[in-house]
């Protein structure tokens, strides 16, 4: 694995989340990644040779094996992640998309040239919904593969021994699972981290929402302020008068004097016509 490469995706992701996307991504790669990597691999990697029938019969080992362990948990977990951490790698992908698109336009325009976007990482218009669409499918995804595991092995356990009755097996016979309890202890960990991350997500997502909608009822009562002071409220006319004002007998018009204005010249200097 290319451990530069990945910490270059990492630094961009952290970059454009918020404090619970942080949370998230650390408790993916620590917990989640860096667990499947390092222990779960090995816990698993003798499932199939030390799964023991008391038989001798030719196929009926690598038929109750494939009846109880139908796919394993280490492609199962290897898939999960890589659904999970996909979007955030749609996020960083739409954020270039602007950046190129700005760079393109600013090229073409000069650097006088009205700007697309202000911020190219901030979380507004498309790039609004592309996180907070994200959010939904890592935590869809989380809860679909807790639905498949429940399935496949019924309260995320295992049993230490299970019987067979499928042919070619001669008769009901005896199966026994290596580290039963090792791998069982394994599954609820990575089952725990798992509903974790389902709650940071929806946690995030109502986050979003929630700010958007604050920010949208801010700038509509700012509108309403500015636009009732733009507006000032006039007085109201007299009753039965018609919007028509009645004066007194002695009342004089004013008049207004025009003060003599200097004459203004025909034509303009040649100089300061040329400027």
């Amino acid at each position: 694995m290319n451990w530069s490469a990945f910490e270059g995706l990492l630094n961009g992701v952290n970059k454009y989340s918020t404090a619970f996307g942080r949370i998230w991504l650390s408790l993916v790669f620590i917990f989640r990644l860096l667990v499947y990597v390092v222990a779960a691999e090995r816990v698993w990697s003798d499932d199939h040779k030390d799964f023991d029938c008391n038989t001798r019969q030719p196929g009926c080992t690598n038929v109750c094996f494939d009846h109880f362990f139908p796919v394993s948990h280490i492609r199962l977990w290897a898939l999960q992640l890589i659904l999970v951490t996909c979007p955030s790698l749609l996020v960083i992908m739409h954020v270039a998309y602007r950046e190129a698109k700005e760079q393109r336009l600013r090229e073409a325009g000069g650097d006088s040239c009205r700007h697309i976007y202000t911020n190219p990482g901030k979380k507004r218009g498309g790039l609004w919904w592309t996180y907070l669409l994200s959010l939904i499918f890592k935590a869809g995804v989380d809860m679909v593969f807790l639905y498949i595991f429940y399935r496949f092995y019924r309260n995320y356990t295992l049993p230490r021994v299970v019987k067979c009755e499928l042919p070619p097996c001669p008769n009901a016979v005896d199966c026994y699972i290596s580290r039963p309890t090792e791998k069982t202890i394994f599954t609820l960990f990575m089952v725990a981290t798992t509903c974790v991350c389902i709650v940071l997500s929806i946690i995030e997502a109502t986050y979003l929402v929630g700010k958007r909608c604050h920010e949208c009822l801010q700038a509509g009562g700012m509108e309403s302020r500015r636009h009732s002071q733009d507006c000032p409220v006039s007085c109201p006319e007299p009753m039965g008068t018609g919007g028509q004002v009645f004066h007194g007998a002695d009342y004089k018009p004013p008049t207004a004097t025009i003060p003599p204005t200097a004459s203004c010249p025909s034509s303009l200097p040649e100089e300061e016509s040329l400027s």
